[in-house]
């Protein structure tokens, strides 16, 4: 960032924290999925980054070695202007810092992991929270890729609401080969996909960096991710489960799912709830009971990777009521 837009984001930084008190009901939930979970250095880097600006609040963290992935995640509050148009938020610099942190602490050539991947910053996707919409978390989402796009070079796609036409995630996925492993038919190594992109990015270039990838960002209603795992090593049976445990296979409607390998004894059934209030957890999980007891295979409990937004919000609260104490 040149030396005059860093003093006016100081500046706009500065008169808007004035006004944080009267600003916590409108706010932005953001969760950043990065490539990486066995690094310690790279991941300390991150939350370095993560904690220089107190104004933005680190309230869960999600990791898992044998995908090799991390995911934050991030509140804080919205500021508008007169017009009632959103012109500022802490989470905008914040989630900059960490993914300038990633880029020099990750590289994607380096990476393998059992869970699918496009870039080091794999996805980035903000949620409106308490009062605030998805106008809100449209806009943050807009601005965080405009500037990876042109500070990093680094093709992004946008999806959700932060799209021209709303297009979904897994479409613009499928689209790059997302779901595609690339090494030992279960797991994902490297880039091996064309450095010039077919598809012309919503920010950034078309040549991909293979140290770097791609990115998705978007904004979208809150959504659960919830993972079922199943005793068994067969990815092949895995895979029949969660594609009639998915809507796009006629299983649950607004359930996305995918088979993965999980560790060197058991798969999972790793499941979007797309509306977690029409259809839940206990719904997938009986689901996957009932399918995988066909398949004559035991099933664990399922879990949550992330808090419901109510307690998010409560442990946001409770964190910067802490802080000012």
């Amino acid at each position: 960032m040149r030396n005059h837009e860093q003093r006016e984001a100081m500046d706009l930084s500065s008169s808007c924290k004035n006004k944080r008190a009267a600003n916590q009901s409108m706010l932005l939930c953001c969760k950043i999925f990065f490539s990486e979970s066995r690094s310690r250095p790279a991941l300390d880097a991150i939350e370095r980054a993560a904690r220089l600006d107190p104004e933005t609040v680190t309230v869960n963290k999600f990791e898992d070695r044998a995908y090799n992935r991390t995911r934050y995640t991030l509140v804080s509050y919205v500021v508008h202007d007169s017009t009632g148009s959103a012109i500022y938020s802490p989470l905008q610099q914040t989630v900059l810092a960490m993914v300038e942190a990633a880029y020099g602490s990750i590289n994607l050539e380096l990476h393998s992991g059992a869970h699918p991947r496009l870039g080091v910053v794999d996805d980035i996707v903000l949620h409106p929270l308490a009062r605030s919409s998805l106008d809100e978390a449209a806009w943050l989402a807009k601005a965080v890729a405009a500037d990876i796009g042109n500070r990093f070079q680094v093709p992004v796609f946008l999806y959700g609401a932060a799209h021209p036409t709303g297009k979904a995630l897994d479409t613009i996925r499928r689209e790059l080969g997302y779901y595609r492993p690339n090494f030992m038919g279960n797991q994902w190594a490297g880039w091996t996909m064309p450095e010039i992109l077919s598809e012309k990015p919503d920010e950034g270039p078309t040549r991909v960096s293979r140290a770097r990838g791609i990115t998705m960002i978007g904004a979208c209603p809150w959504a659960a991710l919830y993972n079922v795992p199943i005793n068994s090593t067969d990815v092949s049976v895995a895979r029949r489960i969660a594609r009639m445990v998915s809507a796009r296979g006629g299983g649950l409607p607004t359930v996305q799912s995918l088979a993965l390998v999980h560790g060197e004894s058991s798969t999972e059934i790793a499941c979007i709830l797309l509306e977690p209030n029409r259809v839940g957890a206990d719904r997938v999980q009986s689901r996957v009971e009932m399918l995988a007891a066909q398949e004559g295979l035991d099933v664990e409990k399922g879990y949550f990777t992330d808090s419901s937004p109510e307690m998010i919000l409560d442990d946001y609260l409770n964190l910067i009521s802490a802080d000012r104490a």
